[in-house]
């Protein structure tokens, strides 16, 4: 990737302004402050994945509002949430598809089968297969739904 998260949000923002495109202007800012606020805890320049974490986790805390305003009959502010996500989403590298997830587990799979002595896991092994399910995907530099990943390995695992 050439350019920077953050740098591709600073120039969005300076578009927004421009634009006069108010929600779009609050939520990038936000975004912009809480990769900031963690490069200041850090004390050093983000790296990518650890932008990609922050936007991540920024997702889920607007899943979770959008839950909660759609429960509280606040359909206005679960839409504006939703809008959000999109925005945000839109920075993050492409997550990867249920096929590739399906490989993954796979070769998770066949290599722990190897490792212990031809047995195949079984639901007891749920925990060290999303581990190393996690380190693949991180290493291929694969973003991935955790509920869909935790979903395809327990299938795997036939739990």
């Amino acid at each position: 990737m050439s350019e920077k998260i953050g740098e591709r949000i600073g120039k969005d923002i300076i578009t927004a302004m421009k634009a006069k495109d108010e929600h779009k202007l609050t939520t990038l800012r936000m975004v912009k402050s809480a990769l900031r606020s963690k490069e200041i805890d850090k004390r050093q320049p983000l790296t990518d994945a650890e932008e990609s974490q922050i936007l991540t986790t920024l997702i889920k805390q607007r899943r979770e509002s959008v839950e909660s305003f759609t429960k509280g009959g606040r359909p206005e502010l679960a839409e504006k949430e939703k809008l959000e996500i999109a925005m945000i989403d839109g920075y993050l590298p492409q997550a990867a598809g249920e096929d590739v997830i399906r490989a993954v587990v796979a070769g998770a799979v066949h290599t722990l089968t190897e490792d212990n002595a031809g047995q195949k896991p079984g639901p007891k092994d749920l925990g060290i297969m999303m581990r190393v399910v996690r380190q693949r995907l991180l290493a291929d530099g694969v973003r991935a739904d955790g509920q869909l990943v935790s979903e395809i390995v327990k299938a795997a695992l036939g739990s």
